[in-house]
């Protein structure tokens, strides 16, 4: 069983910045697609961001938010800038073994791991 843990979260002022982490075996930081997914309360989760060879951004997120990894360190982050009350949500990571193509990286049903989500809270 392949094991997501992230961490990072918590409260923010608006404006202000997180770095959330999600750390995976090494097999799957350097060769799976791995994405970040958001839960707001009342809302159904939603892409964020992915990356694989590339990545990609939800419109929301675009210009804030920067996906990265170290493969050293079986570690992608999700770097959040100008943060909004609005991006108050639990993130989550997910990965799959395959590359997703066509917009396929925003679906949440592609992906076949997830973590367990961290608590980011944006304060107005």
């Amino acid at each position: 069983q392949v094991q997501l843990v992230e961490s990072g979260g918590g409260l923010v002022q608006a404006g202000g910045s997180l770095r959330l982490a999600c750390v995976a075996p090494g097999r799957i930081i350097s060769s799976y697609t791995l994405g970040w997914f958001r839960s707001a309360p009342g809302k159904e989760r939603e892409f964020v961001g992915s990356i694989k060879t590339t990545t990609s951004y939800a419109d929301s997120v675009k210009g804030r938010f920067t996906i990265s990894r170290d493969n050293g360190k079986n570690t992608v982050y999700l770097q959040m800038n100008n943060l909004k009350p609005e991006d108050t949500a639990v993130y989550y990571c997910a990965a799959v073994e395959r590359p997703l193509y066509n917009s396929d990286y925003a679906r949440i049903e592609e992906y076949r791991y997830w973590g367990q989500g961290t608590q980011v809270t944006v304060s107005s």
